[in-house]
């Protein structure tokens, strides 16, 4: 019997344990709610609530946190990732507080007993706070805890300079701002050959001149890395901007070829250095050394 209990346990994974936990917070979440609900329509007393209201309350709140639960299920709000929680976890939580509400209101107000209006504004309010910040808090608790760690390891931060402000640019600041890189990387600025993009900002980062501006604004900016991210440019002309960068001392990279970004590929993990062939202004030559040594 203990075998078998040890291997039951075995077979859960570490998000299943997770969904088990947050099915039984929602349950509790649900009956809190409503009770407070109850509690806050008759001025914070709990001997002022009316006896009918108080027994009504206790016949279906069970019941109804349940139901709650079964439809966040169907709406996989147990099976998203929720440090990475977004706009669409944010939909489906608003979805299921506001048709369990409405369902909630229609059967008990319907089947059971009439219950103040209130009641279930209140606790659909209640629900929705309780639910969603518990999903959400952790996602910020892990944003903080990257802040906090990046103020302790400052000296490892490297100033970064970002070369193109076009959607592989926008890519690199995205990636780089969702992953843990941006405690060793702080992204202070980006060039960009278009002057109509001088003065503007992608994702709060000022793009501050063209190719000219570089050796200037590595200085104004303190700026130790480079990363270039052009990678439609004909090689001559990345050549050129590459002479500049080099003549800065800075740590130089680049985002991969431009079939990776089409095929949306372009990550933080997918930046390499700049290679000496990058540097020629033309495809380097290769030797056939098989037909030498044949010669």
């Amino acid at each position: 019997m203990s075998n078998g209990m040890t291997k039951m346990k075995k077979k859960l994974e570490h998000w299943e344990i997770v969904s088990l936990l947050l099915m039984v917070y929602d349950f509790t979440a649900i009956l809190v709610s409503y009770f407070a609900a109850l509690w806050i329509r008759f001025d914070c007393k709990f001997g002022g609530i009316q006896k009918d209201y108080l027994q009504t309350y206790f016949h279906t709140v069970w019941i109804y946190a349940i139901f709650c639960v079964v439809v966040f299920w169907f709406l996989r709000l147990y099976k998203s990732i929720w440090r990475f929680a977004s706009y669409a976890e944010l939909i489906r939580v608003i979805m299921g507080t506001v048709f369990t509400g409405v369902v909630h209101l229609i059967v008990v107000n319907a089947c059971i007993h009439r219950m103040p209006i209130s009641y279930y504004v209140m606790g659909g309010i209640l629900q929705y706070i309780l639910i969603t910040g518990i999903r959400f808090s952790y996602r910020i608790f892990r944003m903080l805890k990257i802040r906090t760690t990046a103020a302790s390891v400052s000296r490892e931060i490297k100033n970064t300079m970002i070369i193109g402000a076009g959607e592989a640019g926008r890519a690199i600041i995205s990636e780089f701002n969702k992953s843990g890189d941006k405690m060793h990387t702080k992204i202070c600025c980006i060039i960009d050959d278009n002057k109509n993009k001088k003065n503007r900002y992608i994702d709060g980062i000022p793009i501050v001149g063209t190719r000219e501006d570089i050796p200037q604004m590595v200085k104004k900016y303190q700026i130790q890395k480079i990363i270039f991210a052009i990678p439609t440019i004909s090689a001559s002309e990345k050549k050129k901007i590459l002479e500049i960068c080099k003549e800065t001392g800075c740590e130089m990279q680049i985002v991969p070829a431009v079939y990776q970004l089409v095929n949306g590929e372009v990550k933080v993990s997918s930046i390499r250095p700049v290679e000496i062939e990058e540097l020629l202004g033309r495809e380097s030559i290769r030797m056939d050394l098989a037909e030498i040594s044949a010669y």
